[in-house]
């Protein structure tokens, strides 16, 4: 089992460097990509393409935006989008089709039991890592 997206299994972390385009436009990791699809403001969009400004630093600066008033019911889809992308460039494409059939967990001490599980709790509904073993299922069908 994977329990927690760091050490070997850092690079399954939304903040591992990769491209990712939404709408046309290129983002510099999935959280990047991810926090901007948050709002309709094209300044935020612009600010979440900056690649000097950290993953954390953007989903830290996210809690301060308006959100799209339909973000609860399209927030999975635009990440699913966002990983699929992720996951079919080298090397997370091999990366992860080569950890098998292991259970994935997005394990994490910040209290996200929705996209993972709080492990001091270890409660959580583990969003991230359900659709990452998806995507991994459709990856190894397609070899």
């Amino acid at each position: 089992m994977i329990w927690k997206f760091d050490k070997a299994y850092k690079w399954l972390s939304n903040f591992a460097p990769c491209t990712i385009v939404i709408n046309g436009i290129a983002y510099p990791s999935v959280e990047h990509a991810f926090m901007s699809a948050k709002s309709n403001d094209v300044r935020w969009y612009l600010k979440c393409t900056d690649a000097s400004i950290k993953p954390g630093t953007i989903k830290k600066m996210s809690r301060g935006i308006l959100l799209l008033p339909n973000w609860d019911s399209i927030k999975v889809s635009v990440m699913r989008d966002c990983l699929n992308q992720k996951f079919r460039q080298e090397p997370y494409k091999t990366l992860l089709i080569e950890t098998g059939d292991v259970f994935i967990q997005e394990g994490n001490f910040w209290g996200d039991t929705f996209w993972g599980v709080d492990l001091k709790s270890k409660t959580g509904e583990n969003h991230l890592g359900k659709l990452i073993m998806a995507i991994r299922d459709e990856l190894k069908n397609e070899i």
